[in-house]
């Protein structure tokens, strides 16, 4: 069987496109409709662990790019989602909502050790439309900030940089100079976990 030619990307991320473009992987962009409530399939259940809550996340945004590819009757490909979640022990912390939220959020991890969550989904669809096929991987890694002043917060939140991040900090950019030791993966930390994605690619028949 030949190897598929491209996948379908179903992310806004500009980090994940990095991360997919670093594997050689061609892609297409599937993005949500207007109409679709991309921000509901993100609400947490009362009292879901932080593991739970990002596989499920992911699967939900599987499920509806399968659905959205099926609606506009796109060539067929395999489609990728994926979901990053931060959580201090059981406590999930999520995007931001204002830069006070922000603030508060920095100030939570501040010379704390946090987990930063990163669930990969795959699917497809048979000729008929019907979901055929789809697996799942999770990567778990550890960050620790090292404490942090009120200015320090207060001159990161201003930079824009934690807005639209889960967690409020983007590892790859200003906060790289408060985190004194990562554990687990790096680009599972920016949103997309090289090693479980490959693992993923190659079970939907990518030579990766």
């Amino acid at each position: 069987m030949a190897a598929p030619k491209f996948i379908y990307l179903a992310s806004q991320s500009p980090r994940r496109r990095q991360l997919l473009e670093q594997l050689g992987v061609h892609y297409e962009l599937l993005l949500a409709d207007e109409s679709e409530d991309a921000e509901a399939l993100e609400v947490v259940h009362p009292h879901e662990a932080p593991r739970a809550y990002v596989q499920r996340v992911t699967l939900l945004k599987l499920d509806a790019a399968l659905a959205r590819l099926k609606r506009r009757g796109l060539p067929a490909a395999p489609v990728l989602c994926s979901d990053t979640t931060v959580a201090l022990g059981q406590t999930i912390l999520g995007k931001p909502d204002d830069a006070q939220h922000a603030a508060r959020i920095l100030g939570t991890l501040s010379g704390q050790t946090h987990r930063v969550l990163t669930s990969v989904a795959m699917g497809k669809l048979s000729a008929q439309g019907k979901p055929l096929k789809t697996e799942q991987a999770l990567s778990i890694s550890k960050v620790r900030f090292a404490p942090l002043t009120r200015l320090q917060i207060q001159a990161y939140v201003a930079s824009g940089e934690p807005m639209g991040k889960a967690g409020a900090y983007a590892v790859q950019g200003k906060a790289a100079a408060y985190i004194e030791q990562i554990s687990g993966s790096y680009s599972g930390i920016m949103g997309l976990p090289m090693f479980e994605t490959a693992q993923l690619l190659r079970a939907f028949g990518f030579r990766v």
